[in-house]
């Protein structure tokens, strides 16, 4: 490992949170002008979700709309912004695959900016459990695109994943259809669909640096999928920033967005400097390689051999681009919509496959 990937990890370590500095973080203030929208953030107590509302508070805003179905995350920010203006922040418990739940909050509230971050991510739970990656991550995006169009939203923003380059998972491949889906209908559509397409997120939930401090405070070996194995990485307040830069963006700057994340970093480095931290206060700590799991690549890619890279008006955010016009086509619902838990998984991921 060479100096500026050693310096790359062990700044991103510290810009995780999870690990102290020896600099006193400077306090940045992120003020957004959207005084005339109402916003609506699905899956507002995950790790995406939970950051734009924290940057959203202190800018302007018309109303916060907040939903998650997880019971217990979703209390903790409620607890947390309590001390904020309560007035303008609607915290709602609600499932984003039921229709009639979903169009009645369309109706009652009438959103006007939506940021879509509700989804199942975990990569092998969901080669075990692929119907829930389709109700979720296919036909919720489809159901409340739909009735963003319907209720004249303003601008949709799809959180996506580098994963949906060249899919070859359940959960990749359900991210891929619906950002098909978001690009069709921004061709169609008054509303403005966009898409953010980006990495691991540094200390979110159930990702590797937590579950790395984890076993080491537990006295375990840190496990590792392959030697070889990279992942791009992003802070979590950067990102959210970026995606908030891109709601502000006009109409005609619509499109599929990814972030400057710099190199690919190997988990096994991530590892190795985490030691280096680490093994001052606790003994000899081991690394394990475990092997690929189902549905993981070695190697993630945020475009595909089709698309190219764009400069915007930010450095850090990129556009990606089809290299040859594309009409992209409607897409036929009936099988997504037909599958069932009764479907075996084989059979699921076949019906991915053929949106492929």
């Amino acid at each position: 490992m060479n100096t500026s990937t050693n310096d790359h990890i062990k700044q991103l370590l510290f810009d995780s949170g999870l690990l102290p500095s020896k600099t006193k973080p400077q306090k940045q203030i992120q003020y957004f002008d959207f005084e005339m929208d109402t916003i609506l953030i699905t899956g507002a107590a995950g790790s995406i979700g939970s950051e734009l509302a924290r940057q959203l508070v202190s800018s302007s805003y018309k109303k916060l709309i907040l939903v998650d179905i997880a019971e217990s995350p979703l209390y903790n920010v409620i607890k947390e912004f309590e001390h904020e203006d309560m007035r303008k922040i609607e915290f709602l418990l609600l499932n984003i695959t039921e229709k009639d739940s979903v169009e009645y909050l369309f109706e009652t509230y009438k959103p006007t900016l939506i940021f879509h971050a509700a989804a199942y991510k975990h990569v092998p739970l969901m080669e075990e459990h692929p119907y829930e990656a389709v109700k979720t991550n296919i036909l919720a995006t489809i159901l409340l695109a739909d009735l963003s169009i319907k209720y004249s939203v303003r601008k949709f923003i799809f959180i996506s994943t580098d994963k949906a380059v060249n899919p070859i998972s359940v959960m990749g491949m359900s991210k891929y259809i619906a950002e098909n889906y978001l690009t069709y209908l921004s061709q169609k559509n008054v509303t403005d669909f966009s898409i953010t397409r980006f990495g691991n997120i540094l200390g979110s939930n159930g990702s590797v640096l937590p579950l790395f401090i984890k076993q080491i405070e537990a006295g375990l070996p840190l496990t590792i999928t392959s030697k070889t194995v990279t992942r791009y990485f992003i802070n979590k307040k950067k990102a959210c920033h970026l995606i908030l830069q891109i709601a502000t963006f006009n109409r005609y700057q619509s499109g599929i967005f990814t972030f400057n994340m710099g190199k690919p970093v190997k988990i096994i480095d991530l590892a190795k400097s985490l030691i280096s931290i680490y093994e001052k206060h606790h003994e000899t700590i081991e690394i394990k390689i475990t092997g690929l799991r189902p549905g993981e690549k070695l190697h993630e890619e945020i475009i595909c051999n089709k698309e190219e890279l764009l400069p915007t008006e930010n450095k850090d955010i990129l556009l990606v681009k089809q290299k040859n016009k594309l009409e992209y086509k409607s897409l036929d619902l009936n099988q997504l919509i037909n599958v069932t838990p009764y479907h075996s998984p084989q059979d699921i991921k076949a019906v991915l496959l053929n949106h492929i």
